[in-house]
């Protein structure tokens, strides 16, 4: 008899266990759970190759998070236009954000009396000769004067870098009048530089406009 009951007691445990395999297989699933069918996943997911997923369909994100918009870039706009013989060209009140490695265009300028400058440099009211290593700044970079005596490190494509003391602005928002010598409005990524600053960087200053790179490099750093 006791050999009977073994069996039987063997026989219920088999049985119990068949009887719950449905149910552990039917356990329902969240992200990237196993699955057989759409009843196997929670909620709005739906079974895709095996594992529980976002419905494509419906376009839920429950298992990815939306990608990031992606960074915005430059986000200064023109602020207008102003008319100069017929010719419009567009005003800026900024510049780029300035960073270890600022893109900039340099453009050739005359900073001594009678040259492309106009009216003496904005900084301390006085002409340069060809000869100093001396830049204006787009308006927004020119930041109203608080780079005015600083020193920025310019960087060309040839891989020759060189110092230069800021001492005007290169005004994006007026020009074509006399203080302007006549000239338009700067672009909002202008580094205007001397003759001396191109010579150092090895460019032709016929071509008039290189596009470079440039930094803060502190205030009282010996140009060179």
């Amino acid at each position: 008899m006791a050999h009977v009951s073994n069996l039987i007691f063997l026989a219920s445990i088999f049985l119990f266990n068949i009887i719950n395999i449905p149910f552990l297989t039917n356990a329902i699933s969240s992200c990237n759970g196993p699955c057989k069918t759409l009843n196997d996943c929670d909620g709005q997911l739906i079974c895709i190759n095996g594992k529980c997923n976002d419905d494509p369909d419906v376009g839920t994100n429950i298992c990815t998070k939306p990608s990031p918009p992606p960074p915005s870039g430059d986000k200064c706009k023109s602020s207008g236009t102003l008319e100069c013989d017929g010719e419009s060209f567009p005003q800026f009140k900024c510049s780029p954000p300035v960073s270890s490695s600022t893109q900039a265009l340099l453009t050739l300028n005359d900073f001594s009396e009678g040259g492309d400058g106009g009216a003496p440099s904005q900084c301390d009211e006085q002409f340069h000769s060809n000869s100093e290593k001396v830049v204006a700044l787009s308006t927004g970079w020119y930041s109203g004067g608080s780079r005015c005596g600083k020193i920025i490190r310019i960087t060309a494509r040839n891989g020759r870098s060189v110092t230069a003391k800021v001492v005007d602005q290169c005004d994006s928002v007026n020009g074509c009048d006399d203080e302007h010598a006549g000239q338009p409005p700067c672009r909002n990524n202008i580094v205007d530089g001397s003759v001396a600053v191109w010579n150092a960087l090895g460019l032709d200053t016929d071509v008039g406009v290189e596009k470079i790179t440039w930094s803060m490099s502190g205030s009282n750093v010996e140009l060179s």
